[in-house]
């Protein structure tokens, strides 16, 4: 989306506590590179998370199925409707941006607060059209912020004090940057992001397993993916529950879930440490029998097979666990008023690291795999028909797509959450891509 007519886009500085920092922006307008550019000094030079609140018009076609809907009764909401309405009154910048009533809010999180929340939450899918290069499947394009003047909005009085834990708000100290104290509001957009984006990964993984397990017919592997996406029901009024800050109870099934995906986690660990060892026994730099590898990682060589299935189960595990991490955080963060968000902080970074280690092992086996170099098999024949050679030329190059997905530099990027506005003040939270 392009927007030729150079918008002026009203800016927030949102803190998650009072936070003194030199007055940095002022009240003058500046570029996306120069927005960017304030988002890494507050980052670096205040003491609380700071995020940046961008608002611009809703997109002509948009895409709501893939974010997750909240009514306008929700904290999440009420807090976002609040910080507007409030802003309008000392600003005539985000009065008339926000005059409409809908809008495509935009929240950044820079990557020293997103590597607080734990690494490996938000990752780039990387591109092949460009050495390098990452998809970003955001709503609005960059384009956007190639034409706007981004403007700051003014200090603004106590904002997003909705009801509930930790619903604090206010001005920061006095002196210091144009930065509103708005702990829920970020709190609940960064839970809802990160939510959305691990649902959105978990449809992925079962979309993949289906159509791997119909080519497979493994009763026992779909007996699995059966376990594993029955805790979907659970998770998801978990997730509702919490996000109206209510209390979650035994009947909701949640334990059950959470000791499901717990299986289903040590069983992926088990997998990943099993093919290490077996890489690690192959013969360093010579070429390897597909029967050989076929061996320990069955069905590698094919578009189905047990092998890649198992890939699919780890990924589906691995997304609902960051679900269920986020509902323990947000739970822990409203149990605290005066501690709301370093409680969500602490709690989410934790079993994040620990996932992230199960991912880096499955990125580190996938790399190695796709760099080994497959040999013909050996046999009585000198000589090998044309089908034999064709079999040999497409399992080797899928084994070597194997190594297409894998992020190899994993550093913790600006995260930008989503959230489209309706006029009755519902709002649609879009999955938390990397920035």
């Amino acid at each position: 989306m392009t927007d030729d007519r150079k918008a002026i886009v009203p800016v927030w500085t949102l803190a998650t506590g009072d936070a003194r920092v030199p007055a940095l922006a002022g009240d003058e307008p500046m570029t996306a590179e120069r927005l960017a550019e304030l988002r890494g000094v507050l980052a670096g030079l205040a003491d609380e998370p700071i995020a940046t609140l961008e608002v611009h018009p809703l997109p002509d076609q948009l895409d709501r199925g893939r974010g997750m809907p909240l009514d306008a009764a929700s904290p999440l909401a009420q807090h976002l409707s609040q910080l507007i309405t409030q802003s309008a009154r000392s600003s005539s910048v985000a009065a008339t941006a926000t005059t409409a009533g809908d809008g495509l809010y935009r929240m950044v999180v820079p990557a020293k607060v997103a590597a607080q929340l734990g690494e490996g939450i938000v990752r780039p899918m990387a591109s092949k059209a460009a050495a390098g290069g990452v998809h970003s499947a955001l709503v609005s394009s960059t384009g956007i912020a190639a034409h706007a003047t981004f403007v700051p909005v003014g200090k603004v009085a106590a904002a997003g004090a909705v009801g509930g834990a930790g619903a604090t708000a206010g001005v920061a100290v006095a002196g210091s940057a144009a930065l509103t104290v708005a702990a829920p509001l970020v709190l609940m957009a960064v839970a809802v992001g990160v939510s959305a984006h691990a649902d959105h990964k978990r449809q992925q993984a079962i979309e993949h397993i289906t159509e791997l397990l119909e080519q497979l017919r493994e009763e026992k592997l779909d007996a699995e993916r059966s376990e594993l996406d029955g805790c979907r029901d659970a998770i998801d009024k978990a997730t509702a529950i919490l996000l109206d800050q209510g209390k979650l109870g035994v009947s909701l099934g949640l334990d059950s879930a959470v000791h499901a995906i717990s299986k289903a986690l040590a069983a992926a660990g088990r997998r990943v440490a099993q093919w290490q060892s077996a890489l690690d026994k192959l013969p360093e730099g010579k070429a390897v029998e597909i029967g050989s590898l076929t061996k320990s990682f069955p069905g590698v060589d094919e578009e189905g097979g047990t092998f890649r299935t198992h890939l699919e189960l780890t990924a589906l595990a691995i997304a609902l666990k960051r679900r269920v991490i986020v509902l323990q955080a947000v739970e822990h963060a409203q149990s605290d008023s005066g501690n709301l968000f370093e409680n969500f902080a602490r709690a989410l970074k934790a079993d994040q690291q620990r996932l992230g280690q199960l991912e880096s092992g499955v990125a580190g086996v996938l790399e190695r795999l796709s760099a080994l170099e497959l040999a013909r098999p050996h046999g009585l024949r000198p000589v090998f028909t044309t089908g034999e050679v064709d079999r040999l030329m497409r399992a080797a190059h899928r084994i070597h797509q194997l190594g297409d997905g894998v992020v190899a530099d994993s550093r913790t990027t600006d995260v930008a959450i989503e959230i489209a506005r309706g006029k009755d003040g519902s709002v649609v939270v879009f999955p938390a891509l990397p920035a």
